[in-house]
This record gives C-alpha cells, sequence and structure tokens, in this order.
C-alpha cells in the first residue's frame, strides 16, 4: 500500500535469513526496514520455528514451545523502528499473579507481579521475612539495570564493547551486588527456608541451566517478572511470530516455505549465496537462525568450525505433554510449577546423569485461562512440561514413559484429583523431536548451557569471524536463548549488518 512505502529505507545489498523461528522474523523485518531486500528460507511449511501452535482433536489449541513472556517492549521496538503503531500489531497484558506454586510438602504459594505483594504472601506462607524478599529483588534490579545494555544490547565479542565506561561500570558493579558464586550460593545466603531458595534456584531453568553451576549473576532474571513484569499475548505466543512475519511481509520480505538450505556457498572466505534442493541463490549476506552446530556441520560443510565453541555444554531440553483435559481446574493459572522434593538430584540426574530423575518437577501452562477458545466449554488445554537432559542417544520410549507416570503422579495427588481419566487428547514432544522439527541440536533448547561464569563470553558470536557476510541471530548464539533473548540477537545482527 502506497502508505506503507513512505517509510522505506533505499534499498541495499539483498541479505538471505536462514530459519523462520522468532529472532529470524525479529532480523528479517529489521533489515527490510533498513531498506535491505530480505529473503526467508524455512525448511518447514511455516514461520515460528519453536514458536509455532498445533490443535488436537476436541477443540484443543497449543503453543508449541515458548510459553513465559517478558519483556514485550523489544517487540514493540521493531514495530516503532517501521514508524508503526505496536498495538496495531499486537497486543499483550500484564500478568497477576505470575505463577503459582505448588511445593512438596503441600504448601501453595502465588507469585504476585508487585514486589511488596509477593514478599508478604512469602511471608504469609513460608514464614520467610518479607523484607529479605524485597532486598533481594531490589539488588536484583539493580543488577539488572548495570549489566543488561553491556551484557545483552552488544556483541561481547567485538573489542569497542570492553572500551566503553558502561562496560566498566558494569564489570565493577558484579562484586558490590553479591553475584560472584553460583546461583544457588546466592540463594542460600539470602534465604533460610529451603522451598524459597528453590523457588529463586528454578530461574535458572529460564537459559536451560543448573542453579547448582550456573554463576550468580543469573539470580537478576526475576526482576524481569517483578520489576519489569511478566506478560501473556493476546491469542497466545504465536501472537508474536504472527506480529512479526505480518509486518515482515509489509516491508517486502519473501518467505520461501518448505525450502530447507542445503549449503552456503562461499567464496575467498566469503559469502556469496546458498543452494537448496530448488535452485542457487547469489546472496553477500546470510543470517542463520538455524542452531549453530548444525549451521556448521551440515551448510558449511568444506569450513573450518570453531570446534571450541561447538563443543560448549549443551543446555537442557524438555519433555512436554499437551493434554485436552476434560475439566476445569480453578486453582490453576496460567503458570503453575509443582516442585520436586529434591532439587538437587533433579538437576545432578539432567547435567550429570543425561537422565530422568524419579522425583521431577512439573510446569503446567493452561492458556484457555487466558484464551477461553483454546479449550471447550468446561475442559483446559494443558502445556505438561519437565525439564531432561538433551538428546545424546538415551532411550526415550523409556525415559516418556517413566516421565509421564511420575507426571500424573505429582499432579494427581497435588491437586487430589486422578489426572489420567480426564485427559482426551494428547501428543508428546521429546527432546529427538524437538532435534528433527526445529534444528536444535540434541534438541537443546537454549544452545549451551550456561553452567559456568564465563558460559556468556563462550557463546557463538553474532558474526563470523573467519567468513565476511556471515551472521548468526537465535537462541544459540549470543546473548541466549528465550524470547528477549532472541529478539536481542536479531537486534544485534541488523546494527552489525547496518
Amino acid at each position: 500500500m502506497k502508505t506503507q512505502q513512505k517509510n522505506r529505507a533505499p534499498v541495499r545489498q539483498p541479505v538471505a535469513v536462514i530459519g523462520a523461528g522468532v529472532a529470524g522474523l525479529a532480523a528479517a523485518a529489521r533489515l527490510a526496514v533498513a531498506g535491505h531486500a530480505v529473503t526467508v528460507f524455512e525448511a518447514g511449511p511455516s514461520f515460528g520455528g519453536k514458536m509455532h501452535q498445533f490443535e488436537l482433536p476436541g477443540g484443543y489449541r497449543f503453543d508449541a514451545g515458548p510459553s513465559l513472556f517478558t519483556l514485550p517492549q523489544l517487540v514493540d521496538d521493531v514495530f516503532r523502528l517501521a514508524h508503526r503503531a505496536p498495538a496495531d500489531y499486537f497486543r499483550y497484558e500484564r500478568l497477576d499473579p505470575i505463577t503459582n506454586y505448588f511445593f512438596a510438602d503441600g504448601t501453595r504459594l502465588a507469585a504476585w507481579a508487585e514486589a511488596g505483594q509477593f514478599a508478604a504472601e512469602v511471608e504469609e506462607k513460608l514464614g520467610a521475612p518479607a523484607a529479605a524478599v524485597t532486598q533481594f529483588l531490589a539488588r536484583s534490579g539493580r543488577a539488572y539495570d548495570a549489566t543488561a545494555g553491556t551484557f545483552l544490547h552488544k556483541s561481547l565479542h567485538k573489542a569497542g564493547t570492553y572500551f566503553s565506561p558502561e562496560t566498566l561500570k558494569a564489570v565493577g558493579a558484579l562484586p558490590a551486588l553479591g553475584l560472584l558464586g553460583t546461583m544457588h550460593q546466592r540463594h542460600a545466603k539470602a534465604f533460610a527456608d529451603p522451598r524459597l531458595v528453590q523457588l529463586f534456584d528454578r530461574y535458572a531453568t529460564y537459559n536451560g541451566s543448573d542453579p547448582y553451576q550456573a554463576p550468580a549473576t543469573l539470580s537478576m532474571i526475576p526482576h524481569l517478572e517483578h520489576g519489569i513484569g511478566a506478560f501473556y499475548p493476546v491469542g497466545g505466543i504465536y501472537a508474536i511470530a504472527e506480529s512479526l512475519h505480518r509486518l515482515a511481509e509489509e516491508f517486502g520480505v519473501k518467505f520461501r516455505f518448505n525450502e530447507p538450505v542445503e549449503e552456503i556457498l562461499v567464496a575467498d572466505k566469503h559469502v556469496t549465496g546458498l543452494r537448496t534442493a530448488q535452485d542457487v541463490y547469489d546472496f553477500g549476506q546470510v543470517v542463520s537462525n538455524m542452531d549453530v552446530v548444525p549451521t556448521y556441520r551440515r551448510l558449511l560443510p568444506t569450513q573450518p568450525a570453531p570446534e571450541r565453541t561447538l563443543a560448549q555444554p549443551r543446555s537442557s531440553s524438555a519433555l512436554i505433554f499437551y493434554w485436552g483435559i476434560a475439566r476445569e481446574f480453578p486453582e490453576l493459572d496460567l503458570h503453575n510449577i509443582f516442585f520436586s522434593s529434591d532439587y538437587q538430584q533433579e538437576f545432578k540426574a539432567i547435567f550429570e546423569g543425561k537422565t530422568v530423575g524419579d522425583d521431577v518437577t512439573v510446569y503446567v501452562n493452561v492458556t484457555s485461562k487466558k484464551t477461553p477458545a483454546d479449550a471447550p466449554a468446561g475442559h483446559e488445554n494443558w502445556f505438561v512440561m519437565v525439564n531432561v537432559p538433551h538428546d545424546e542417544g538415551q532411550d526415550w520410549d523409556a525415559l516418556t514413559q517413566k516421565t509421564r507416570r511420575l507426571v500424573l503422579t505429582r499432579l494427581s495427588g497435588a491437586l487430589g484429583v486422578a489426572i489420567e481419566p480426564l485427559i482426551k487428547a494428547e501428543k508428546i514432544w521429546t527432546p529427538p523431536g524437538i532435534a528433527a522439527d526445529t534444528s536444535s541440536f540434541g534438541g537443546a533448547l537454549y544452545g549451551s548451557s550456561s553452567n559456568n561464569p564465563l558460559a556468556a563470553f563462550l557463546r557463538h558470536p553474532n558474526f563470523s569471524g573467519r567468513l565476511s557476510g556471515l551472521y548468526f541471530c537465535g537462541g544459540s548464539v549470543h546473548p541466549g536463548g528465550g524470547i528477549p533473548l532472541c529478539l536481542l540477537s536479531a537486534k544485534i545482527v541488523a546494527e552489525l549488518i547496518g
């Protein structure tokens, strides 16, 4: 439309984007707004990557992958960059409460959005001083404010990042903020009640890590929920992908679905194009939104790979049960956590044993609480997830059967109702399935884990240091996995291409 052409920048060098996941969509939109002719190549039939949706018989709709949404301004920023009103494309509501917690001893607790109200709930239900919670969250906020601009919004692999006053300030702030040691050590020092320690330890799972190994810097994650807010997109998480896809098309981005890239073409250490089964395409710049491991192994078979980077320990994966439930549960909300009784053993099983323990924490997401049309009247759609190791050839049939039994026992006991007879529709997504459907190496949801203090610096950069014209975005590269960080990776790439 004519009104949509006014904001176009002059056409610049064509860019190919491999993969239409959320980072690929955001990168494509940003680059198109900047005036690049962009073509997105997607192996699947549609956009979204892990952020896709599906329905099960009986009228149950599910968001397949991500379920938690924070930092919505990172989506809004893409539309503002395009001089569009974000609300014309995408709307969301702030959650309150954020999560309902069910502890193994029968205690229940609501994580209210406002820090003071949450602290009062903790004091009432767990007996922990409210002041300890508010002080911890305030320090979490200061840590985020001091470091996010450097460590999340910029490339950590460009020298200029380290010579700015902002970076020196961020690094200098870490010791004073008590962000040395591991997450668990940080939380155990702050709180005496082991249930409260467990509650804050779970934030390590937001990037597929182990709180008993992950650095205490990750203790700033709660600030995203209680300081900034957790949100629900109107219509579900898939609405994020839909809105970005719509914007990208308005700015001329071409989408080639069902056309997997077979090779990134290189000459004289410079990207020259792509090869698919359909054709060979000329591109001087290529952005890979595919997991960095298969990008090198499959698409750059003749090029030296950064073996040390690719060998970094992988994040956890997930075993997900999608259940259509023939009943409503008023005690559940959108996000619900049913904790195991021994968190340390649970993570030890995942990261050391590469298996599923005998006592698991269960996450239940019910979007029909917010979007009633996602399930028939009187029913609910349950997205039931357990953290598990990435695929290394385990017997997933046996592990899936075992985990399903553990989940049913845990949920039935906590809710006082036999759950299995209520399941009217079911689908299961295993780590091998995630790997096959999304090209995530081993089904690891977040690329490499953050289980050491230097993990952020060991992630693959957003550009190739060897091949001119090659860039990377998505959860397997800097700054990491999850919706906000994937969107930031797209921002970094778009700025690098310029």
